[in-house]
């Protein structure tokens, strides 16, 4: 669970910051909230890492929920375009995801019962 929770930090601050990044365009000083979120975003992605979860699936999930979120939430706050395509695409993404984490924990269970043998 605890892996969850800092792959959850590390894509609200990416998501944080990417959207800080547009409204900065109209207010600078937002560049400093820029610049915390995506070292915020690394130092947790890190930490999922460090606790063990395959750079894959962290990188996989970080990245699609990353990028779906940041175009609902741009959609939603600066009236950017969502269209049906965008989130057939959003959904593909998703799901290929979840394909490579399934992936990875069959892997693992392979692993563990080859070691178990």
């Amino acid at each position: 669970m605890k892996n969850w929770l800092l792959l959850a930090g590390a894509i609200m601050c990416e998501v944080a910051a990417s959207l800080s990044l547009k409204a900065a365009l109209g207010a600078p000083a937002l560049y400093v909230v820029v610049v915390v979120g995506y070292v915020a975003s690394f130092a947790f992605l890190a930490a999922v890492l460090r606790a063990g979860v395959p750079v894959g699936v962290a990188y996989g999930i970080w990245g699609a929920l990353g990028v779906a979120l940041t175009a609902v939430l741009a959609a939603v706050l600066f009236h950017e375009p969502l269209t049906t395509l965008m989130l057939a695409g959003m959904a593909l993404a998703v799901a290929g995801v979840v394909l490579v984490q399934w992936g990875a924990s069959r892997a693992a269970a392979r692993t563990s019962e080859q070691a178990a043998s």
